[in-house]
């Protein structure tokens, strides 16, 4: 559960302003994915293409009238016009100039050149679709390598954004040019998808499942292996919908093996660890964890005047400026009648101590769990203790640790006053998550990351 500002454009996404609650997500749109619609929606040069060096490069949607780049070595940038159809490129989600120029043909033509290498839109099958969710109607897309041959097919489990999954999930067309075919809808409340913004894990689960079964009746006969993959607030929502009915495997990135509520805690503390800070000021600051856990328990209507005491004595203090969490520096930065207005909405129908250990320890389908070390709002450790547990009692999962790896896997720089700016996915992010949809196991070696394997963790 985190409310955040959206930088999140994938399953890559994170440096935008839209307030969620929950995990972001969405893995590839990407830390600076910009959760405002782009002003290039429907872009022509949006797609992704072949270059002359046997490589590809995905060209995507982010904030306001840029494009991004993403390679599959996770590498990425940000492209701004310079001139007609000639465009400079940022590292990441820095302002710094990497020194590539793109430059693309007539739309009708499809063609690029990318840091001086010509190359060729790749084309796919695409079938969009409106199927029913849990009561609602969602809006999806299925992408297919062309030809006939039987593929293994992902659906695409969005995170907590409230951004159309449909206009900035990269995944959807890189994954097609490796042989899978993916399905992508808008979550719903979002995009063209109708209802009611929700982060009741069970109805999204059971609209994930919708999903799953028409990604299977669009794909009819070249359906393979099926199963989901999705980021953060996924995290809870893919294991449940895995559970509720059995699919071929299943992939979460930067999710929790904890409740939202542990999460929240568990970001706090870890914000007093990272300031230096130590046993005494932890239990102060765990107290005002506390007091903002139990507003929320009471869906917003009760517990301010103990946050408000705790304010009163704290507020001086050093620490106390620094406490983030996930959820808790909302309570704290905003006046009492914004809260009470406004956090109901953004955690509508949230399950705030939902535990998804049962779930998780009762799962038979084959599990690949991708965590950053470095992850500060969705602390790894707990989650990563709770997997090997599970590894070592024979569940079904792979856990791979990055390191160097903030939310959304991205490695990152940090600034003079701390703050960290995003600069790419780790290599052999992409390469671990396509090798698992294909067969429901991976090697040995993908990029930093460290690997622990069930025996029973593949198919």
């Amino acid at each position: 559960m985190k409310l955040t500002s959206l930088k999140f454009l994938t399953t890559g996404m994170r440096a935008a302003t839209v307030l969620l609650w929950g995990l972001l997500l969405l893995a590839f749109a990407g830390p600076g994915a910009a959760q405002t619609k782009g002003n290039r929606h429907g872009d022509c040069r949006i797609g992704i293409y072949q270059l002359h060096d046997g490589s590809d490069v995905d060209i995507g949607l982010t904030d306001g009238d840029h494009l991004r780049w993403r390679r599959k070595d996770g590498t990425t940038g940000v492209l701004t016009e310079t001139s007609n159809d000639h465009w400079a490129s940022t590292l990441g989600w820095t302002s710094r100039s990497d020194g590539k120029q793109v430059s693309f043909s007539d739309c009708s033509t499809g063609k690029i050149v990318f840091d001086g290498v010509p190359g060729q839109r790749i084309p796919l099958d695409v079938t969009d679709t409106v199927f029913d969710g849990a009561g609602v109607r969602l809006a999806g897309r299925l992408v297919m390598p062309r030809g006939n041959a039987k593929v293994p097919i992902v659906v695409l489990v969005h995170g907590s954004e409230d951004f159309s999954a449909r206009d900035f999930y990269a995944l959807q067309r890189q994954l097609p040019t490796e042989g899978i075919g993916v399905f992508v809808y808008d979550k719903r409340g979002t995009g063209a998808s109708s209802g009611r913004y929700s982060q009741s894990y069970l109805l999204l689960a059971d609209d994930a499942i919708a999903a799953m079964h028409e990604a299977k009746r669009l794909a009819g006969d070249r359906a393979g292996r099926v199963g989901y993959q999705g980021g953060s607030q996924a995290g809870w929502v893919v294991p449940l919908a895995a559970k509720i009915e059995p699919v071929d495997f299943a992939i979460v990135g930067f999710g929790l093996a904890v409740s939202p509520m542990e999460e929240d805690r568990e970001a706090i503390a870890l914000d007093m660890t990272r300031q230096g800070y130590g046993a005494d000021v932890m239990a102060k600051a765990m107290k005002v964890a506390d007091a903002n856990a139990a507003i929320v328990r009471s869906d917003f209507r009760e517990g301010y005047d103990q946050l408000a005491a705790l304010r009163a004595q704290y507020a001086s203090e050093p620490w106390f400026k620094h406490v983030h969490g996930d959820f808790s520096f909302y309570l704290l930065d905003n006046p009492e009648a914004t809260v009470r207005e406004k956090g109901p909405i953004l955690l509508a129908n949230v399950s705030a101590d939902y535990d998804p250990m049962p779930v998780l320890r009762n799962l038979d389908t084959p599990q690949l769990w991708i965590l950053g070390e470095d992850d500060t709002e969705a602390p790894s450790a707990e989650t990563a203790q709770r997997l090997r547990e599970l590894i070592g009692q024979g569940r079904p999962i792979t856990l791979a640790m990055f390191p160097h790896a903030d939310h959304g896997i991205y490695e990152y720089e940090t600034g003079a006053d701390g703050t960290r700016v995003s600069t790419r996915n780790p290599d052999g992010y992409f390469v671990m998550m396509r090798d698992f949809i294909r067969n429901g196991r991976l090697g040995d070696h993908y990029g930093s990351s460290t690997i622990n394997k069930s025996n029973k963790g593949g198919s």
